[in-house]
């Protein structure tokens, strides 16, 4: 069985101060009820080193919302392995549709960063998706199996343990609009098939395939029990403990 990973991330919310908070509130109800799924919470870079030391003793795991494919050098802004790996980070989010639209990241980029994270003991957290267009047009099995063949090339069957596949359909974050149960069950079982067809049928079945794209309270319970759902990639609902908590709790 596939243990379900429920990842919050925080974007670009929260000072010192509101991690404090943020962190506080979720470790005290995960200590009174615990979770059945991995826990994982993305905060800014400034705040990882702080949410690692408040962390402590948990069970919620830390994770970093990007990094360079680099491990150092003159790239001004840019984070490397090493320094979240000194943070305390064990997961980090790659290709996230932000960054897609946003910064201009490909799919060859966010291999090279996966491939990067990997050999660096980081769990990727790698994200696909299709735009409200694509889906539109029909394309989006094609559109989605592009990016998958994309950011895992050259990745090998050992090197599939370490990844974690978010489908987030671009026109559902942040959005207030969720793909159906349904819509989001048919995209994640395409991509384990893809994925068995890449590499074979048990790296595909022990593969985790988070659904991302405004997942809220009333809607979680419902998304996690289909058949290929292996968690969420949680936005706007993890910045609250009451409602990122009711989201764990809905993952069996």
């Amino acid at each position: 069985m596939r243990t379900k990973i429920i990842a919050g991330n925080w974007k670009m919310y929260k000072d010192l101060a509101g991690t404090t908070e943020l962190i506080a509130g979720l470790t005290s109800r995960i200590a009174a009820s615990p979770a059945r799924a991995t826990v994982v919470v993305c905060p800014p870079f400034t705040s990882l080193a702080l949410a690692s030391t408040l962390l402590k003793g948990s069970p919620v795991r830390l994770g970093a919302q990007n990094m360079s494919q680099h491990d150092e050098g003159a790239f001004t802004g840019e984070i490397s392995w090493n320094m979240l790996r000194a943070a305390g980070c064990e997961y980090v989010i790659l290709g996230h549709s932000e960054r897609r639209q946003y910064y201009g990241e490909k799919d060859e980029l966010i291999n090279a960063k996966a491939k990067k994270a990997i050999a660096s003991s980081l769990r990727p957290i790698i994200c696909v998706g299709e735009t409200l267009a694509e889906r539109e047009q029909g394309i989006t099995d094609r559109v989605v199996s592009t990016q998958i063949r994309g950011v895992l090339s050259g990745l090998s069957r050992s090197d599939m343990s370490s990844v974690v596949v978010a489908y987030e359909p671009v026109w559902a974050i942040g959005t207030g609009k969720t793909a159906t149960p349904a819509q989001a069950q048919e995209v994640h079982q395409m991509i384990r098939k893809l994925i068995s067809q890449l590499y074979d049928w048990p790296t595909a079945d022990a593969t985790v395939i988070q659904y991302g794209g405004s997942v809220k309270p009333d809607n979680a319970a419902e998304l996690l029990s289909q058949n290929d759902i292996d968690g969420a990639l949680v936005g706007g609902a993890c910045l609250k403990p009451d409602s990122f908590m009711s989201i764990i709790s809905a993952a069996k």
